[in-house]
């Protein structure tokens, strides 16, 4: 081969190259995930996703890259995040808790698997659960609707008591408003008056505590939230702290001191939207996959906890019992 024969071949692999390059990149799909925690908070959701990804074939860094949004518990910055990640134009977007609102308002054409604690009927998320139709379907658990339930427990535990507290996120205004309303309903039916506190930092969880001792109150609900969720083991561990029985969804909350935790299995859902996730990209459309809702609840009551504040647990209530901490 002659020496400018050879440049000549040299330069069209010099061009040739990258293309062949980006090419083996864009086969693989790129989701997006939009969080509203911080991207260290509550790694065993991270796990379940992916591990529902992998039983449908994908598996991140290998056919599958993911770009990661985190708001840091800043419900204001999604979004912003939810518009980026739609202008990249991602295959899926995945989103949890307020994050799925921000995505939907973001995008009608890329699909959106969401996990959420509240009916996403009642929120609007969906239209319908078996046909949620258009670009957006994934999974729920029970969370905002036990809300009553974990009031009916609290006060079974604290039966003298006739005032007791809620706790919401001002930051999600619609899952604050719909906590407030059912556990206001529910306080009403048992007697009881209920006072709704808001926090949405660290240092408003130590004020709120606060406040209840002062105000002598005699229990807190602890509403559902995806901040308060990476912050379960220290809202239990205030609560001990400041002798306030209280009752939240996570099994941490109870770990860490917490009276009684009562909730579904947030991994789970999860799980399911890593499962979706991966039929989506297979073609499937979103509007076709049924909203999944997990029934599953468990209830843990630390009963060192309950002797440190002076409470008898029920026999009925310590029977129903999936776990007591000893």
């Amino acid at each position: 081969m002659k020496r400018r024969e050879f440049i000549a071949t040299l330069g069209c692999s010099a061009v040739a190259w990258p293309l062949v390059v980006r090419a083996q990149q864009s086969a693989i799909p790129l989701v997006g995930f939009l969080g509203s925690r911080a991207s260290g908070d509550d790694p065993q959701l991270l796990i379940a996703f992916r591990k529902g990804l992998k039983e449908t074939g994908f598996t991140e860094g290998q056919n599958l890259a993911i770009e990661y949004r985190w708001a840091d518990g800043q419900y204001d910055r999604l979004p912003g995040l939810a518009a980026d990640l739609a202008s990249r134009q991602v295959r899926v977007i995945v989103a949890n808790g307020p994050a799925a609102l921000a995505a939907k308002a973001a995008t009608v054409t890329i699909p959106i698997v969401f996990t959420a604690g509240y009916d996403p009927v009642e929120v609007g998320l969906v239209s319908n659960l078996h046909k949620p139709g258009g670009n957006i379907t994934g999974s729920s658990i029970l969370d905002v609707e036990l809300g009553p339930k974990r009031l009916e427990i609290l006060h079974a535990l604290v039966p003298k008591t006739s005032s007791l507290a809620a706790l919401v996120n001002p930051t999600d205004p619609t899952r604050a408003k719909i906590i407030s309303t059912k556990l206001s309903a529910a306080a009403r039916t048992l007697g009881l008056q209920l006072q709704v506190m808001n926090a949405s930092t660290e240092r408003e969880f130590d004020a709120v505590f606060t406040t209840l001792t002062k105000l002598g109150i005699g229990g807190l609900v602890i509403g559902g939230d995806p901040f308060f969720n990476s912050r379960g083991e220290q809202l239990g561990a205030l609560s001990r702290r400041h002798a306030i029985p209280a009752i939240y969804q996570s099994r941490a909350f109870a770990g860490a001191g917490g009276l009684v935790s009562y909730g579904g299995n947030l991994a789970e859902s999860y799980y399911t939207s890593g499962i979706y996730t991966g039929r989506i990209l297979k073609g499937e459309k979103p509007g076709d996959l049924p909203v999944q809702r997990a029934t599953t609840v468990e209830m843990i009551i630390n009963l060192k906890t309950a002797k440190a504040l002076g409470i008898t647990v029920p026999l009925d209530l310590a029977g129903r019992a999936d776990e007591l901490i000893e």
